[in-house]
């Protein structure tokens, strides 16, 4: 994920930590999710795996989203993210998988009230 999408988390008020940030840049995907979970942190990421239940099993970790776009530039990040941040997800997604593409923001379950 670009760096600035911690800037607008970080803007908006969440306590937001990129990869590179925690010392996991080339880390395989299950030391990455464990790491957040450790740190009750939710997972934001491009990669399509982790929105694979059967390895990443709803309430094992502290919540993923996975942004699935055509163009992952941050022209066309930016307003899905924006809207994710909006939509308050962040504080009812618990152990639980969003998927964001271009027009919505899809819970697969893990959401609490």
């Amino acid at each position: 994920m670009p760096a600035a999408l911690a800037v607008l988390l970080r803007q908006a008020g969440h306590d937001a930590k990129t990869v590179p940030e925690e010392n996991l840049s080339g880390m395989d995907d299950p030391k990455i999710i464990s790491a957040a979970a450790q740190e009750g942190r939710i997972l934001i990421t491009f990669d399509s795996d982790f929105g694979d239940i059967r390895n990443y099993p709803i309430q094992t970790h502290a919540g993923i989203v996975v942004f699935r776009l055509i163009n992952q530039r941050w022209a066309h990040l930016k307003k899905p993210a924006q809207r994710l941040i909006e939509s308050r997800l962040f504080e009812r997604l618990q152990g639980g998988l969003a998927v964001v593409d271009e027009n919505r923001i899809r819970i697969r379950s893990g959401l609490t009230r």
